[in-house]
């Protein structure tokens, strides 16, 4: 856990300067949820060096009767989660997603998301809830971001989660994603055009997510996010296929009724 934290925050404190304010002198992340015993963190290493890693948020009973909520995670904080449940569904958090500088275009990204999938199947879970970061702390260019992802069919035709509550946003940007151009051709409809930020495209086309609200603004980030859901079972049979050659012989993984291993 500790070798976790301390990732996050080299990468979330320090690489990215997400998080406002001085720097605690223990040099790592932390919150609540990171100590639960439905809580798994997992750790990618070269050599002896910790350089990525994800935290798995199960549904935690003594939360959810705390806060009044369904599922006990994070995100039902900002988000009503309550249509989530359900027979045979375990929905879990997918959070504090982040690779070292270094290694973020290397095979160390794909491995930590096998490795989250490995373990979610192991423990039974059948999706993914998480939040991309949308880059930007604007609501004008999160908005648009929202709607270039539905001319990219990558909204959820099931789910539409709503927020309990008017969120808090700036009213000044100091981050914007596009520019007054860009904004032209937005308003031209013209959305095959537009950039858009790198982790939720990852996830949409390689994981199958799709999503499920507005955009939420992490006041703690800094950053407008897109929250998701991702059903195992419709993760694309490449990308499985890609975890299964990095994973150790032994791991199987599932798709479609059919089985793929190393």
């Amino acid at each position: 856990m500790d070798d976790a934290l301390r990732v996050r925050w080299a990468v979330f404190g320090g690489e990215l300067e997400l998080i406002p304010g001085r720097a605690p002198p223990t040099r790592r992340e932390v919150n609540g949820f990171d100590t639960l015993r439905t809580t798994t963190h997992l750790v990618v290493y070269v050599e002896q060096e910790p350089v990525a890693t994800v935290r798995i948020l199960l549904p935690n009973a003594e939360v959810a009767s705390v806060t009044g909520g369904v599922l006990g995670v994070e995100m039902e904080q900002r988000l009503d989660l309550s249509g989530l449940g359900g027979p045979g569904r375990v929905v879990a958090e997918a959070s504090r997603f982040c690779v070292r500088r270094p290694w973020r275009h290397s095979e160390a990204v794909v491995l930590l998301q096998a490795a989250f999938y490995a373990e979610s199947r192991r423990r039974g879970v059948t999706d993914w809830l998480a939040a991309a970061n949308l880059e930007t702390d604007s609501e004008e260019d999160a908005r648009l971001i929202q709607k270039a992802f539905a001319h990219h069919g990558w909204l959820s035709p099931r789910w539409r989660m709503r927020t309990p509550g008017a969120s808090v946003t700036p009213v000044v940007s100091n981050m914007p994603f596009y520019s007054a151009e860009e904004k032209a051709r937005a308003r031209e409809g013209r959305w095959e055009t537009l950039r858009l930020p790198r982790s939720p495209v990852l996830v949409a086309r390689r994981m199958g997510a799709r999503f499920i609200s507005e955009p939420l603004y992490d006041a703690g980030f800094r950053r407008f996010t897109l929250p998701l859901i991702a059903a195992l079972d419709d993760i694309p049979t490449r990308t499985l296929a890609r975890f299964a050659a990095l994973m150790p012989e032994g791991s199987t993984y599932h798709s479609g009724g059919r089985d793929i291993s190393p």
